[in-house]
């Protein structure tokens, strides 16, 4: 399916349509049509790379539904309602695994008996969370964001209440702003996550009402 007018002649004819998405090794292959036309699609694409050698992995090829979502590249995309309309579309979320994976390497960074310098480590994890964020600044990933932050500031100050035997009076004390000219007290942490398009709603295509297309995801 190279064109978009053959798609849609084939759309007109009332037959299935499909549409491959690679990147690398990985590729994804959306279906337009009944699902029953979706495992034909998989025996005709092993067969073809059959001949080259290579063959999809059960373990990682799936076949699901738009409404269910799907991963790839580290991003999860799903058909979903908007909230408060009837409007459907297809978002683009962040997946759990990288989410797990970041919060790995902020706890390496972090150890509570690290006795690696300060500075060092705020500045791999402004490295390594700045660009992470801007991999993902594109997924509807606000609130991901404010959870990844506020973790890194309170592993960060659980590593120093243990190396400088800090209480939370200590702690509030020394980040946090004096009551007074400043009116209310506040958290003066610093944030280590910063995107300017972390607040966009991310990318989202119109879908129509009909059956959302079936992935064949490949990882």
């Amino acid at each position: 399916m190279p064109t978009e007018s053959r798609r849609a002649s084939r759309r007109r004819k009332g037959l299935p349509t499909w549409r491959l998405i690679r990147y690398a090794d990985d590729f994804v292959i959306l279906v337009h049509g009944p699902q029953g036309d979706t495992p034909a699609l998989r025996a005709e694409i092993a067969a073809v790379l059959t001949p080259s050698g290579l063959r999809l992995s059960e373990a990682k090829t799936q076949v699901v539904h738009m409404a269910d979502g799907f991963d790839f590249l580290g991003f999860r995309i799903q058909w979903r309602r908007k909230r408060g309309s009837d409007q459907w579309y297809v978002y683009t979320f962040i997946a759990d695994r990288p989410i797990r994976s970041l919060k790995a390497k902020i706890r390496a960074l972090t150890r509570r008996s690290s006795q690696m310098e300060l500075g060092y480590v705020l500045t791999r994890l402004n490295q390594v969370m700045h660009g992470w964020a801007t991999y993902f600044r594109h997924a509807v990933a606000k609130g991901v964001f404010c959870m990844l932050e506020n973790f890194a500031w309170r592993r960060v100050v659980r590593m120093l209440q243990t190396r400088h035997r800090w209480n939370w009076t200590d702690v509030r004390r020394r980040f946090t702003t004096p009551r007074g000219s400043g009116g209310r007290s506040r958290r003066a942490r610093s944030r280590c996550v910063r995107s300017r398009r972390s607040r966009s709603p991310g990318i989202a295509t119109e879908a129509t009402r009909s059956p959302a297309p079936w992935p064949l995801d490949h990882a």
